[in-house]
């Protein structure tokens, strides 16, 4: 493949594969689905068993790679060379076939259709990458794929680091120019505040005067 071959860094393949000096992390598994002709019976149905197609005849292309323990229905007298193919021969009646949902809307045709199909084995889909080539990007490549972003990975850069600093350095000046402001302005309240009782106290004065007055007549 073009990751052993070390054309990809890393690749997204269905399971199972050859392990062997590869890394493989498992990321989640397709619904398999059964595809038929849109005025086939099994259109009437939200979803199909696999009792339901046992008396279907059932293609089974050589590139699937689901695990079958016993293909339900009745084998097609040959084998599709690929999925593909054996879509064409649904679409001309030949029989049903059972592929992972992916590949059902990959070969979508006007003329078919798909139900999933309940009991029937999935399709595991893993990233896979050469054991010994895990370059700092693959490894950042894996991290964002597992759930983290390019900054939460391990391997940030040194460039990023100093970008933080660079806006934590200039959110603490804004809180000092801020904190400075404030206290120029609590100064100025002050100075108003105490002008007033001084109004009060002359305001006071006139009025005694007012009263020795009134008393000296």
């Amino acid at each position: 493949s073009a990751v052993r071959a070390l054309r990809a860094d890393v690749g997204l393949i269905r399971l199972p594969v050859d392990r062997a000096d590869l890394s493989v992390i498992r990321l989640y598994e397709e619904t398999p689905v059964v595809v038929f002709p849109k005025d086939h019976v099994f259109g009437a149905a939200e979803d199909i068993s696999i009792s339901d197609i046992g008396d279907e005849v059932v293609l089974h292309p050589l590139d699937d790679t689901t695990e079958w323990q016993r293909l339900p229905g009745t084998a097609a007298l040959e084998r599709p060379e690929t999925t593909a193919a054996a879509i064409e021969l649904v679409a001309a009646g030949i029989g049903v076939v059972i592929v992972p949902q992916s590949l059902a809307r990959l070969h979508h045709r006007r003329d078919l259709t798909y139900r999933p199909v309940t009991d029937a084995p999935g399709s595991s889909i893993a990233l896979v990458w050469p054991e010994a080539n895990t370059t700092e990007f693959v490894d950042e490549f894996i991290g964002i794929v597992r759930g983290r972003t390019a900054n939460s990975s391990r391997g940030m850069t040194t460039r990023s680091e100093g970008a933080t600093a660079a806006e934590k350095k200039k959110a603490t000046k804004k809180t000092v120019q801020s904190n400075r402001n404030s206290s120029g302005g609590g100064r100025g309240a002050s100075g108003g505040r105490s002008g007033k009782p001084g109004t009060r106290r002359g305001s006071a004065t006139k009025g005694r005067g007012s009263s020795s007055k009134r008393r000296g007549r």
